[in-house]
């Protein structure tokens, strides 16, 4: 009888790590839907959902007031295994001071934001000896934090909200030493998620550039080396028939629903694995920007052009370490 191999163990726990974060979020929503709705309609244990709503009203808040980070969550084993899948690595080009904070911009958002969460939701990384001092919280939409335990595990990581409120709180409660991650482009970044692309939606994201200014915070930007070449997109001829309902679904729910796929189990298969590409997330210089409390639209856009500008410079200075051709350029859309 023939025993796996250690690379046989390694590879199945990396999968195992891939589909665990990926999955997780649809089967505990699936889950708790499903033994509340048993516990009201079949059984007398109604108070229990009660209960566990009763304590979604009174926790509310939370994680627009900085969450609730368990550092054992963060030093999982297991996120080990899903950093070294790809693996995911992080490059610091200049010391950042544990005496200010900061919003960190990572680009680009990809399908999944692999990289983002490997290196920012994790300690597997060791951000902690790269950047000492400095405590990360990657912000998500506020929709997942609306089901109960799915909360609670992904705030384990150390996430919290994107909303004002949850980042007015996190720069002006919490001390110094914060960095805010924002995925600027959003779920709205995945129509370009192709292989080889540098595409970003950017062009009209000021929001966090006018809260940078707000608190007079350093802007960091960051950019994901590999992130869209994970997966592959069917794309569906122009002003077809899906190709009207993908842009009409984005219109209603700001989601772009994309016909994607990766690597499948065995060697040239395609399914949802995403390919074993390396992902190299650079860390680049603060931009100090001035604190003004009431910023005009012109000033925001002055401060949002001189972030591009510094994120172009930042692309431009790596993107030939990573195999991107030296007339490739950074597309703002």
């Amino acid at each position: 009888m023939l025993l796996p191999s250690k690379k046989d163990l390694k590879t199945a726990m990396e999968v195992f790590a891939i589909f665990q974060w990926a999955l997780s979020a649809f089967l505990i929503v699936i889950t708790v839907l499903l033994i509340n709705l048993y516990l009201v309609v079949f059984t007398p244990y109604w108070p229990v959902t009660v209960l566990i709503l009763t304590w979604l009203a009174f926790d509310w808040k939370t994680p627009e007031r900085g969450g609730r980070r368990f550092p054992c969550v963060r030093k999982w084993c297991l996120w080990k295994h899903y950093c070294n899948y790809f693996p995911i690595k992080l490059l610091k080009t200049h010391d950042i001071s544990p005496s200010h904070n900061y919003i960190l911009a990572c680009h680009p958002h990809g399908l999944m934001s692999h990289a983002c969460f490997g290196n920012f939701a994790t300690d597997n990384k060791n951000f902690t000896k790269m950047f000492p001092g400095i405590t990360p919280y990657m912000l998500t939409l506020g929709a997942f934090f609306w089901v109960p335990f799915l909360r609670e595990y992904i705030m384990s990581t150390g996430a919290c909200s994107v909303s004002q409120s949850s980042m007015d709180f996190l720069l002006t409660q919490k001390g110094t030493g914060n960095m805010l991650i924002v995925v600027v482009g959003g779920l709205a970044e995945c129509r370009y998620s192709l292989p080889g692309s540098s595409t970003l939606v950017l062009k009209n994201r000021c929001g966090f550039v006018r809260m940078a200014l707000r608190h007079g915070v350093a802007l960091i930007p960051a950019y994901v080396f590999g992130e869209t070449d994970l997966y592959n997109q069917h794309i569906f001829t122009p002003g077809g028939l899906v190709n009207r309902f993908q842009k009409w679904f984005q219109r209603v729910v700001h989601i772009y629903p994309c016909a994607f796929y990766g690597r499948g189990f065995t060697k040239n298969s395609w399914g949802l694995l995403p390919h074993a590409q390396t992902l190299t997330t650079v860390v680049g210089e603060p931009l100090a920007l001035p604190k003004i409390e009431n910023p005009s639209k012109d000033l925001v856009a002055k401060y949002h052009t001189l972030y591009i500008d510094a994120l172009r410079k930042l692309f431009d200075q790596h993107k030939t370490k990573f195999g991107i051709s030296e007339t490739q350029e950074l597309v703002v859309v």
